[in-house]
């Protein structure tokens, strides 16, 4: 595929990680969990922009990209081993577009991700229950895709392991989760001879950083309603600053904080069957874009084993 080299623009990257971030119902983040041989599953779509982004620190648009937006529909799956032990994975396709300028867009299949959620610990007090869980994943690209095309790119093209904890207090229905993850990154390699970050290096292989994310979630959870609001940072432990009216590279610094919400609600007359909804905005950041994030999906879930069927969706 041929690539625009020798046209050079300024644009922070927003690494989409739909396998990490846009999944706002039984994922690596939330407190929920599948019973025993129950299995849900169903896609979600999901649309983010942005037409300011920070180069480094300093906050700016450009006129040769006007908007940047990115759409991706996922089909994600989970199934409960145990009501404590639930296995899931996820697959992607992605689209880009700028409005302005000469870059097209990219399309295509992105990565898939699978992640063992433990719950380890529940432990009540009255009317207070604290929960402890522990979670283990790993994503890798599904094609060879470009990755050397910032900020159009469709992913960052790294394998992915990530170690993550998480402590949920409830009472009654009010709940709050908070959790911290490490992700460990593979190195990555361009369809080029060489490259030049902060030194000339005369190779095709990039080390891309490792990376930490953190969030805080709170809200109503409810036997058919979910409703909470988000606090994620994502930090990348490593990497450079995006030079001035340069292209974004796969290893640069990339942090962001946004705020958000989500709702989940499951239908009282079809308890199988479940729409989720939500967005966040980027309020802080470091080489990314100031997007603005839009998701919804629908999922249905079964048993395999009737038996093990419960009386209350309330863990769908």
């Amino acid at each position: 595929m041929k690539i625009l080299r020798g046209y050079r623009f300024s644009a922070g990257f927003v690494a989409i990680l739909f396998s990490i971030q846009c999944l706002q119902a039984q994922t690596d983040m939330d407190a929920i969990m599948m019973n025993k041989t129950q299995f849900c599953s169903g896609p979600i779509y999901a649309h983010s922009s942005w037409d300011h982004y920070w180069e480094g620190t300093l906050k700016r648009n450009n006129e040769n990209l006007g908007t940047v937006s990115t759409q991706s529909l996922m089909y994600m799956a989970n199934y409960g081993i145990s009501g404590k032990l639930n296995v899931m994975a996820a697959a992607s396709y992605v689209w880009t577009k700028a409005s302005a300028g000469v870059l097209h867009g990219l399309h295509g299949v992105q990565d898939i991700s699978v992640l063992v959620k433990w719950k380890g610990l529940t432990q009540n007090f009255g009317k207070n229950k604290i929960s402890l869980f522990l979670m283990g994943g790993f994503s890798t690209p599904l094609t060879n895709y470009v990755i050397d095309y910032l900020p159009l790119s469709i992913g960052l093209g790294s394998s992915n392991a990530t170690a993550r904890g998480m402590i949920d207090y409830q009472r009654g229905r009010i709940t709050v989760t908070g959790s911290a993850a490490y992700i460990a990154r593979s190195d990555v390699k361009l369809d080029r001879p060489s490259y030049f970050d902060t030194e000339l290096h005369l190779t095709n292989k990039v080390r891309m950083p490792n990376a930490a994310q953190f969030q805080l979630r709170g809200g109503y959870r409810g036997k058919y309603l979910i409703a909470e609001a988000l606090v994620t940072n994502w930090t990348t432990l490593g990497g450079f600053d995006i030079t001035r009216n340069n292209m974004p590279f796969p290893s640069n610094r990339m942090n962001a904080t946004s705020f958000g919400a989500m709702v989940k609600y499951t239908l009282k007359q079809h308890t199988n069957l479940a729409f989720v909804g939500g967005g966040d905005y980027t309020v802080a950041g470091r080489n990314v874009g100031r997007s603005t994030t839009l998701h919804g999906g629908i999922f249905y879930a079964f048993y395999f084993n009737k038996k093990n069927r419960p009386n209350s969706p309330s863990s769908f």
